[in-house]
């Protein structure tokens, strides 16, 4: 497997980056064998679903419309087991995927996506060069302050790049600590806790201008809610992230059995 690639060409290593997400023994295993059921899970006992299953097959319909949209050096935050990463590398563009999960990172390799085992808030290679930057499948909960992870896009990107973030399908801005925990083994605390957040698109939209994030576009695809935002020191006046005809809406990886919002019951 080639080392992975960023902005210029540079072959760059991976040191091990240690961290709570990288300690959820169950999110390991589920990547492993592409299977859930896996949830977070509070304190309180709520659960939120994790979807295993999409994330370890390829990229469908609507991943390809989102990728559509990058523009030239792709960076994928928390890219999990790489569908992305790997469905941009078969189209021959320059992409990486970044993730503190060891299993997220090898899964990516052995798909033909380049990753590094790294936190986005640690050092990374091409800041300030990448033209697109994605936080998918509830990624924008990354480090659970959306104002230090928006700030810390913004670095990365050059000026007037472009994050595709996707968001829940109500209007929340929730943090807490959880944990990743396999419901059905019976060790639901498996383990560190780490500090998540989740946000609609009206709260990412509040956090993103603090962070000179402006909106470019808004959609829906498949019961799922994306936003597209500029990185530019003012209020950009175009929204060319927009296809033609696209009906403005906006998701996320969080599904929910039955209501958009209620909490899957504790067992």
């Amino acid at each position: 497997m080639p080392r992975p690639l960023f902005p210029g060409g540079t072959p760059v290593s991976a040191p091990p980056a240690p961290a709570p997400w990288a300690s959820a023994d169950p999110y390991a295993l589920a990547l492993r064998t592409g299977r859930g059921p896996l949830f977070l899970r509070r304190a309180d006992g709520w659960l939120l679903p994790l979807e295993v299953e999409r994330w370890c097959a390829r990229a469908d319909p609507v991943d390809r419309e989102v990728l559509d949209r990058c523009e030239g050096a792709v960076l994928d935050v928390g890219c999990g087991p790489g569908r992305l990463v790997a469905e941009l590398a078969a189209r021959g563009r320059t992409a990486l995927g970044i993730d503190v999960s060891e299993a997220a990172v090898d899964r990516t390799r052995r798909v033909g996506g380049p990753a590094l085992r790294r936190s986005v808030f640690e050092p990374l290679p091409g800041e300030g060069r990448w033209d697109t930057v994605l936080l998918m499948d509830g990624n924008v909960g990354i480090g659970g302050e959306p104002r230090a992870l928006l700030r810390r896009v913004h670095q990365l990107l050059v000026p007037g790049g472009l994050l595709l973030a996707e968001t829940a399908p109500v209007d929340v801005d929730d943090r807490a600590q959880v944990r990743v925990v396999d419901a059905t083994s019976g060790a639901r605390d498996e383990g560190r806790p780490f500090p998540w957040a989740r946000l609609g698109t009206e709260a990412l939209l509040r956090h993103a201008a603090r962070a000179k994030l402006f909106p470019a576009a808004q959609w829906s695809a498949g019961g799922r809610r994306f936003v597209a935002l500029r990185s530019r020191s003012t209020e950009p006046a175009s929204n060319s992230a927009d296809p033609p005809n696209n009906a403005a809406v906006i998701s996320s990886q969080w599904a929910r059995n039955g209501a958009a919002d209620s909490p899957v019951a504790d067992r």
